[in-house]
This record gives structure tokens, C-alpha cells and sequence, in this order.
């Protein structure tokens, strides 16, 4: 699925950020991936979700990670 990973829609959830077509908060990936259980584990659970979809938000949590890197070295010191 190329397009819109993420979807923020106060008549969804309060606003609360959802892989985008569901009504699944993103934050749901990342309690699971705390607690130890795999993306596979996740996927079955939400089935509405893709693959794809953890993939890309993954990859963009990577990607806000690297480029905040001067806010996280403020915050560390």
C-alpha cells in the first residue's frame, strides 16, 4: 500500500493517530513490540493492518529518531 500510512481524524479515536483505513492506534505496534511480541503476533491480531503498514511506520519512526538527534543529545545532558 503506497499513500497514507498514518491517519489523524478527531472523529476517530479523539485524534488519536491510527494505521490509516483502520481504527487501530499506532501505538498498539509499539506496546506490543515493549512487551516482547513480534510484528507477526501484532498482525494477527489487527488484521486490518498490513505488513507494509508496520514497515513504513517503523520506518518513520526511524527516520523522526535520526533527525532529531540534536533535541535527544539536549534532553540526555
Amino acid at each position: 500500500m503506497e499513500g497514507r500510512v498514518i491517519n489523524v481524524d478527531p472523529d476517530i479515536l479523539g485524534g488519536t493517530p491510527v494505521f490509516f483505513g483502520t481504527r487501530v492506534p499506532i501505538k498498539n505496534l509499539f506496546d506490543y513490540l515493549e512487551t516482547g511480541d513480534t510484528i507477526e503476533i501484532f498482525l494477527e491480531d489487527f488484521e486490518g493492518v498490513s505488513k507494509n503498514q508496520v514497515v513504513r511506520v517503523l520506518e518513520m519512526s526511524q527516520k523522526l529518531i535520526e533527525t532529531s538527534t540534536n533535541i535527544l543529545h539536549e534532553n540526555i545532558a
